[in-house]
């Protein structure tokens, strides 16, 4: 990391934060309701992963799991930005009745979240939406606030969040980096 960047969350507390989330999301979804983890590429893919496997600890049924792909939905892609790199879009699944977490590492402005929503209600209409991330460091452009958060932090506009995940999307931690104010 940087010499301006503190961290916010280290492995051990990345995972506590992961097991109190699917904690959270067993206890707040209905059992009836066939339950789909979704996450947001690329930083909510490999959460959503390791969520899945600790919901299905905790209930004895694994929940659908895929991935979103927002790049073309974003509403910033034509205003000149470089050339946007396209992930895939995998779900596995029809999205008809169920009830879904989108899951991503990091809450800012919300624009993503409103990109993934628009996504996934072109694949179906999900019985229900929901949020659940990693790090929510505020500044809200959009009405649009997580159910589930790991970590509150408090960061300046200018500020980035970084979350380094090993590869078995075990946690390696999150960082908070001091933009120039």
């Amino acid at each position: 990391m940087t010499q301006n960047s503190k961290q916010i969350l280290d492995g051990e507390g990345v995972e506590r934060c992961l097991k109190r989330l699917a904690s959270e999301i067993v206890d707040d979804c209905d059992p009836e309701v066939p339950l789909a983890l979704v996450g947001i590429r690329s930083g909510g893919m490999p959460l959503a992963e390791r969520l899945a496997q600790l919901v299905e600890v905790a209930t004895n049924r694994a929940p659908s799991l895929g991935a979103i792909d927002i790049t073309l939905y974003r509403d910033d892609l034509y205003t000149g930005l470089e050339k946007p790199s396209l992930g895939e879009t995998v779900l596995p699944f029809a999205l008809d009745g169920y009830g879904v977490v989108l899951v991503d590492d990091v809450l800012f402005t919300g624009r993503t979240v409103r990109a993934a929503m628009g996504e996934l209600h072109d694949y179906g209409r999900p019985r229900w939406i929901r949020l659940a991330v990693l790090v929510d460091r505020g500044h809200r452009e959009l009405p649009i606030q997580a159910d589930f958060v790991g970590r509150r932090v408090e960061s300046k506009a200018s500020d980035r969040v970084q979350v380094e995940l090993k590869r078995d999307g075990v946690a390696g931690g999150a960082f908070l980096i001091g933009g120039q104010a």
